[in-house]
């Protein structure tokens, strides 16, 4: 930590441009660069364990970790999982560090980690003083936080503790989780979302396998649109479909969420689609890829010929989920 706060004074002493990286997989750098320092914080150590099921004391209804900003993402989740505890099960094989996963409050599968976290520990930018932010502080909303949104760029994560319900149980509210389980009964452990998650995200080109086609990316390109439920009517009368026929869930009052993916295969931007060196998945709807020699320049191109279209014929304006990195 006391690197961070060197790192910090030595580009304000030279007026420099400051961006904070972590494990890189959510980012979209463009072809110009960028003209600054670029700080990658894998700050790493011991998970601090507090609570759980202890011979010598009462049995405790929750369980908290204390876990370093730099551990991989996946593999603290295999820890949780594997000790039979649920909660971020569902979030298995998302690339990344701890310390990135309240920044967009990672989700997956019927969870969001948000649901899961107690507090954040982080730098904070404007006084050079390390707080502690509440879950409340955070602003959590479906892949927003303050870290990307209100105080962009003022906090840099140290640490993230996590608070878990030692008597929950894992729930399959994912259609597809519901299919691959389907016929098992309920003694399902959270190691078996676990296994479960990370072959449904593999077959889906969502897990990365040295030598496989098509698993480069930088996840879903574009969030679930989040919008009035009025515009329902209108999607059905666009695509002569009947209301119920149209995929979505409830998202607040009067809001829903639609699915990007869907909304992207009704205008013809289907898995296997091509736009010069830029491409999507021929796995996944929503994974844009670099076909070999792709600049920022195609990606964008893609990704802006999508927007247009999906405005054109829903009025629903998608917004890029990967954070971009220069002008």
């Amino acid at each position: 930590m006391e690197e961070l706060l060197e790192a910090v004074t030595f580009v304000r002493e030279r007026s420099l441009p400051l961006f904070v990286l972590g494990g890189g997989s959510n980012l979209l750098v463009t072809d110009r660069g960028f003209d600054g320092l670029v700080l990658r914080v894998k700050i790493e150590g011991a998970i601090n364990i507090n609570g759980g099921y202890r011979d010598d004391r009462p049995r405790q209804t929750s369980i908290t970790y204390d876990v370093p900003g730099g551990m991989d993402w996946d593999a603290f989740v295999l820890k949780v999982a594997e000790a039979g505890i649920t909660g971020i099960e569902c979030l298995a094989g998302i690339p990344g560090f701890v310390g990135g996963a309240p920044i967009q409050n990672i989700g997956a599968y019927g969870q969001e980690v948000s649901t899961s976290i107690l507090w954040v520990n982080a730098l904070d930018l404007e006084t050079l003083k390390f707080v502690t932010l509440t879950a409340e502080q955070c602003g959590f909303a479906y892949r927003r936080s303050i870290f990307n949104t209100t105080h962009r760029n003022r906090y840099i994560v140290i640490s993230v503790t996590f608070r878990l319900d030692l008597h929950a149980t894992p729930s399959l509210r994912y259609a597809d989780l519901q299919n691959y389980f389907a016929g098992r009964g309920s003694a399902l452990k959270p190691i078996d979302i676990y296994h479960a998650v990370r072959e449904i995200r593999h077959g889906k080109g969502m897990l990365i396998v040295e030598g496989e086609s098509d698993c480069r990316s930088a996840g879903s390109f574009f969030k679930n649109p989040i919008v009035p439920e009025r515009l329902l009517l209108d999607i059905a009368t666009t695509l002569d479909l009947s209301v119920d026929k149209i995929p979505h869930w409830t998202a607040g009052e009067d809001l829903i969420k639609l699915p990007a993916a869907w909304l992207l295969e009704r205008v013809g931007f289907t898995k296997g689609f091509q736009l010069g060196e830029a491409g999507i998945s021929s796995r996944h709807t929503l994974a844009l890829i670099n076909r070999g020699h792709a600049t920022f320049a195609d990606i964008s191109a893609l990704r802006d010929t999508i927007q247009r279209e999906v405005y054109r014929r829903f009025k629903i304006q998608l917004e890029q989920e990967p954070v971009q990195l220069g002008a």
